[in-house]
């Protein structure tokens, strides 16, 4: 669905220098699958989402979406492929109009090329609302008056509007307390299976990535210095700072393997 060969992308610094934030990254997603992408504050992670989603353009590597070119290209060619990726953010709030309800939100997220008379538009968005687990109520609301989790379903129900392979999470639950995290997770499987998405998770939690992951990069300074079965990875590291990042949670009683329903309150704050 989405494979990317030797990223590298470089940002000025304010004293004259660059900043090598993404550095040689390479990864294939296949459908039905969920690649974990994880690391500390600063890593790269970020940036891999957006070279992923084409909002950056790298400075050398290549992406390609259905194996087809997607960076590199002037975005008029990439316009009409749109609908094939969609994107969960952090922070809801901050990507939704504050001046529209859900209703509104969820419609103009509905491509009318493919729903193209208003009753079938409104029915793709009652579905999607049913989808994510949301009562009908909502879509008469403003998302400022919605809790975190539903915030999330709302975000989670728009990127899935147009139908798409393949969905980006950039820190998707963290914002989220320990009990709406897991069920935001589960949902996640749940849609996965229901629909053969491709997921490319990106998170700094490893007992997250671990629950939901088929395969994982660990990052850091732009670099990918492990990779490959969750498990394998996090309970039998094989690079010094995997093992480090390990350790810290376990200093903290977590087990970084452990379903993010059995994990306590106290791995939030180290994260």
């Amino acid at each position: 669905m989405l494979a990317a060969r030797d990223l590298v992308k470089t940002f000025p610094r304010p004293d004259g220098g660059t900043l090598r934030a993404v550095d040689g990254i390479g990864f294939t997603l296949h459908a039905g699958t969920t690649l974990g992408v994880v690391g500390e504050s600063g890593s790269g992670k970020s940036t891999t989402a957006r070279l992923a989603l084409a909002l950056e353009e790298a400075d050398s590597g290549t992406v390609e979406l259905h194996g087809e070119p997607w960076s590199g290209l002037p975005e008029r060619h990439r316009r009409h492929r749109r609908t094939a990726i969609g994107v969960v953010a952090q922070d809801p709030l901050s990507s939704f109009d504050p001046r529209w309800d859900v209703g509104r939100i969820l419609h103009d997220a509905v491509p009318h090329d493919a729903h193209p008379a208003e009753r079938d538009r409104s029915a793709r968005v009652a579905d999607l609302v049913a989808r994510v687990g949301l009562d009908p109520s909502v879509l008469q609301r403003r998302p400022l008056t919605l809790s975190g989790g539903q915030r999330q379903r709302v975000a989670i129900a728009r990127a899935l509007a147009p139908d798409p392979d393949v969905v980006v999470l950039d820190e998707a639950v963290s914002a989220l307390d320990v009990s709406v995290q897991a069920q935001i997770l589960d949902l996640l499987v749940d849609l996965q299976q229901a629909f053969g998405l491709a997921y490319l998770f990106i998170s700094h939690d490893l007992g997250v990535i671990s629950h939901l992951s088929d395969h994982v990069l660990v990052m850091k300074d732009g670099r990918v210095v492990e990779e490959g079965d969750p498990v394998q990875v996090f309970t039998a590291p094989a690079q010094p700072y995997t093992r480090r990042l390990v350790a810290s949670l376990r200093d903290l009683g977590v087990r970084p393997d452990a379903p993010a329903a059995d994990r306590p309150a106290a791995e939030r704050s180290s994260s």
